[in-house]
């Protein structure tokens, strides 16, 4: 009787376990539990839906459509119209409608909806290949209370992130953007997983090195490498990676410039980066790391915000 006691109590553990371990897995895709866009009746608008809708599905979150602009009945058809051909769950989408400036408003309706996640399409330079924030899209990133996922070239069948690239540069936001990253990377199912990191000050801390002699050169930057590596990995320990492939790269140029170069090489797919919101003096002054990103866009960025 108490073999099959201890039997009955081993069971019932395992199972406890086990409704803890899903709870846990459940519980660390449910980084978005709201994911907005800001919608225009454009030729991208189904596209941009599709996108989203996906997102949503994949961490089952709430899905907030915010349109800025005056509501009408032919729009408010036009879009049921559209809601309904993309198969939006209508128990777990808001259609939020708001007439001012367009900024104000769509930041406006995030804080209103405590959105984790805003989504919002690049513009294409005219003749060229490259993309880039616009005037707009700059002031939503930069006052969104919330992270936001900007998508280059939205697709109906939606995008696929493949090649996923982290910023992991020492810096305040740094540890939540390589767990959201990972997090994303997981729900996405990512083939490949790519960790760059700035050396702060390298080229001062080398010449200093070099100083002395070639060997001591040598050893100072081998030195300097392992420190982000093991900054990384002091990083991953806390964070379940699942079947992810993580390299670790260290540059010692400027993180933008390099992450755009790293992420135009490998032809990535993601770039995710921090944005912890503290603009200084010099900031205004001298272009902003993230300003250079906006500027020319290698890739699909998801902007991630305390």
């Amino acid at each position: 009787m108490d073999r099959d006691q201890d039997k009955w109590s081993c069971d019932k553990s395992i199972v406890q376990m086990r409704k803890i371990r899903l709870f846990k897995v459940n519980s660390f895709f449910k980084m978005y539990h709201k994911v907005a866009l800001a919608i225009a009746f454009s030729p991208r608008m189904e596209a941009l839906i599709s996108e989203t809708k996906r997102l949503v599905q994949l961490f089952g979150s709430e899905l907030i459509l915010i349109h800025i602009g005056k509501k009408t009945d032919e729009l408010e058809a036009k879009l049921g119209e559209i809601m309904v051909k993309n198969g939006l769950n209508d128990a777990k989408t808001k259609l939020i409608w708001k007439e001012g400036k367009p900024v104000k408003m769509i930041i406006e309706a995030c804080k209103e909806e405590n959105a984790d996640l805003l989504v919002a399409g690049a513009l294409k330079r005219e003749g060229f290949l490259t993309y880039y924030m616009g005037s707009v899209g700059r002031k939503i990133i930069r006052k969104s209370p919330c992270s936001v996922l900007t998508l280059i070239e939205p697709k109906v069948q939606s995008t696929v992130f493949e090649k996923v690239v982290l910023n992991g540069t020492q810096l305040e936001i740094t540890a939540n953007v390589i767990e959201c990253g990972i997090i994303f990377s997981k729900a996405v199912k990512a083939d490949q997983v790519h960790i760059l990191n700035e050396i702060k000050m390298y080229g001062l801390q080398m010449g200093t090195a070099s100083e002395d002699s070639e060997e001591e050169a040598s050893n100072t930057r081998r030195q300097l490498v392992q420190n982000e590596v093991e900054y990384v990995e002091g990083i991953l320990k806390k964070i379940d990676q699942g079947n992810l492939k993580i390299n670790i790269k260290v540059t010692g140029g400027r993180w933008a410039v390099e992450l755009a170069r790293f992420c135009e090489k490998i032809e990535a797919d993601l770039l995710v980066v921090g944005d912890d919101q503290k603009l200084n003096f010099f900031d205004r002054i001298f272009p902003h790391d993230l300003e250079d990103l906006l500027s020319t866009l290698p890739c699909n960025l998801l902007i991630v915000k305390n």
